[in-house]
């Protein structure tokens, strides 16, 4: 049987499908699974995994007590001659996601309580309950809608305003699961107690019907009620006693005991439009839930007396939520990025000046035109793009100033551009295929693709563009690659031997993208940049290649390198979505908000010992102009000093 895995491929800014033949064993989903992540948490199947599991029970002895079923639940049969001779007195799970029922918890249990076990059988865990609490937040409400943006111009202060439809539509039907622990409390204003919404006993008969769960609250400060921060504990056993919450800190009952985790987080809903709350008026939160979703609203009057229907599901009508995920709406709403290119336009605009924006859903086009551009084009390679940015263009009274053109960028004739030659190529770069930071790289493809149409002494921005990288030790995160050994006495030292051998296959040598603001960690060097690639002439036909030593200025475990691009808008001008400041004395990073870093995790006997001597860290590094990829190899090694 055929597999088909997805891959982006930079030079073409599309996701392509590869087949794979029946022998693949699925080796970059296991190197990146986090299972090891799960199994260090101490309070809590695909194939590999099951084939795993069966070697695990073997050597540890249970092979007589244990059955492995190889099977969805929903499958598995019942008799003499099924998977099961008959029906279970204990049922224990783990079918819980983020969000609680993402992952199918209620349609599972609800078939499992049906068919698989007695009536009056024990769960383990026990009982769920999810919690909510509602605040005020311009940064996460700037996750959701698009702000207006301000414009400084020659004439006057210009205003990009957001379609009616876009404040209008009541978002995307998904959840934002993040580590809440990272948000800083000056982030957000809150509004509520933290409130019980609804429990689930697994030990009974489970419904996966839609349902709805209100609680009365008086707001505790008068404000703009826009987002439900929310998340879940299980108690394991009938009496509570045994616990494992995913409160975050200001909510959790021992915040010295919290346990890190990234396969459960806590979650961020956005309610449909911001509602003003007044401290001390009673209104109702309610949450509301099918079989794998759920979502928040408000109401003055309480649910069961007022009787009405409740609103649906959350589904984005406006374009904007298809497009643009969480990160891309903070980082257009993000007015200090705004204002940076804005200052390198002004560098580069002239009157005569006719533009040409290549990047998905980008604002630049209109920067270029309040700022005094002479005609602007831009592309827009999808339908939903295209009809996006039309309704922001048509909201601001420019849908006959700035001409879109739905097609790929390296498809482009001169009757699209009506004969005219580019004077100003402007891309952030951003294309919502790109995974990892340098596949944005395809703005030097489509550059190339152009020349054609570049005028004399046209001008690209961005000019250039530098990877760079720094060694880190991660605070959490290194734990997604640790080995367990032993889990609660329990050996799963094959586990891990799977999962380092999934490791050494391929491309799964290669970094992974994490958005590192979530994730807090140090600077052990300096960063340092390694490879450069210059937009102004087109894509070179030869390797670039890259090779160094980073040398480490402060005590510490060497985790993984991180590496970033920066964009150089103009010499004086440059965009970085990595480190947003050098580190300062104890290392500690700040990194750009809206953007994904790559990490490249070393592979160590145990990345939490220390070190014993300094180190420095060897790396090659090679940019392929054929694939558009960039492979890299890193290596620690100990600096003995010269009279060792």
């Amino acid at each position: 049987m055929k597999v088909f895995c997805g891959r982006a491929n930079p030079t073409t800014g599309s996701v392509e499908w590869l087949e794979e033949d029946e022998h693949y064993d699925y080796h970059q989903e296991i190197a990146r699974s986090s299972y090891a992540d799960m199994l260090h948490d101490k309070d809590r199947v695909f194939k590999p995994m099951a084939d795993a599991a069966v070697k695990i029970v073997e050597k540890n002895g249970f092979s007589d007590k244990i059955k492995i079923i190889n099977k969805h639940s929903t499958e598995v049969t019942m008799g003499p001659d099924g998977d099961m001779p008959c029906r279970a007195n204990i049922l224990i799970t783990e079918l819980f996601d983020t969000e609680l029922i993402g992952e199918g918890a209620l349609p599972s249990y609800e078939h499992a309580h049906r068919h698989l076990v007695q009536e009056n059988c024990e769960a383990v865990p026990h009982r769920a309950t999810v919690y909510a609490q509602l605040v005020e937040s311009r940064r996460m409400w700037s996750w959701n809608k698009l702000f207006p943006i301000p414009v400084h111009t020659s004439c006057g202060e210009q205003v990009i305003v957001p379609p009616l439809e876009l404040e209008r539509c009541p978002g995307a039907p998904s959840v934002y699961d993040i580590q809440l622990n990272q948000v800083s409390s000056s982030d957000f204003t809150v509004l509520s107690d933290v409130l019980p919404m609804f429990s689930v006993d697994f030990s009974k008969q489970v419904s996966s019907s839609a349902a709805c769960h209100s609680r009365q609250f008086e707001p505790l400060a008068s404000g703009r009620a826009q987002v439900v921060l929310s998340w879940w504990d299980i108690e394991m056993d009938p009496e509570g006693k045994i616990k494992c919450s995913m409160a975050p800190f200001w909510a959790h009952s021992d915040p010295e005991e919290l346990q890190w985790r990234d396969h459960w987080m806590q979650c961020v809903y956005f309610l449909p439009q911001e509602e003003p709350v007044v401290q001390g008026s009673s209104i109702y939160l309610v949450a509301h839930h099918d079989d794998y979703c759920v979502w928040y609203s408000l109401q003055r009057t309480s649910p069961e007396k007022d009787r009405r229907v409740y609103p649906p599901r959350p589904v984005c009508d406006c374009q904007a939520h298809l497009l643009w995920n969480r990160p891309r709406f903070g980082e257009i709403n993000d007015q200090d990025r705004t204002d940076q290119y804005i200052q390198a336009l002004r560098t580069v605009l002239k009157p005569d000046s006719v533009c040409l924006c290549v990047s998905d859903g980008s604002l630049l086009s209109l920067l270029a035109h309040h700022l005094g551009a002479e005609q602007v084009f831009t592309v827009e390679s999808s339908a939903a793009s295209h009809r996006l940015m039309k309704k922001i263009f048509k909201a601001n009274h420019l849908e006959d100033k700035i001409n879109i053109i739905e097609k790929r960028p390296e498809l482009l004739t001169s009757a699209d551009l009506e004969g005219k030659k580019i004077s100003l190529l402007l891309g952030e770069p951003f294309f919502t295929t790109s995974l990892l930071p340098w596949h944005n790289l395809y703005f030097w493809y489509v550059r190339t693709a152009m020349d054609q149409h570049l005028g004399p002494g046209a001008v690209v921005m961005p000019q250039t563009a530098s990877l760079h990288t720094v060694v880190v030790e991660f605070r959490d995160l290194w734990r997604i690659r640790s080995p367990c050994g032993d889990c609660e006495g329990f050996d799963v030292h094959i586990m891990d031997d799977m999962i380092k051998r999934a490791l050494d296959f391929r491309e799964s040598k290669e970094a992974e993208p994490h958005p590192l603001w979530e994730y807090p960690c140090r600077c052990l060097s300096e960063p340092q940049q390694i490879l450069t690639f210059d937009f102004r002439q087109p894509v070179p036909p030869h390797l670039i290649h890259a090779e160094g030593s980073i040398e480490l200025r402060r005590p510490g475990r060497s985790h993984g390198a991180v590496l970033w691009m920066e964009y150089h808008l103009t010499p004086d001008s440059t965009v970085s979505t990595g480190l947003l400041k050098s580190a300062e004395d104890k290392g500690d990073c700040c990194w750009n908000p809206h953007c994904k870093q790559a990490v490249y995790f070393f592979t160590t006997a145990d990345p939490r010992a220390p070190l014993g001597s300094p180190q420095t860290v060897s790396y090659t590094v090679d940019f392929h102009p054929h694939t558009g990829d960039i492979t890299m190899d890193f290596s620690l090694s100990d600096t003995l000093d010269d009279g060792q």
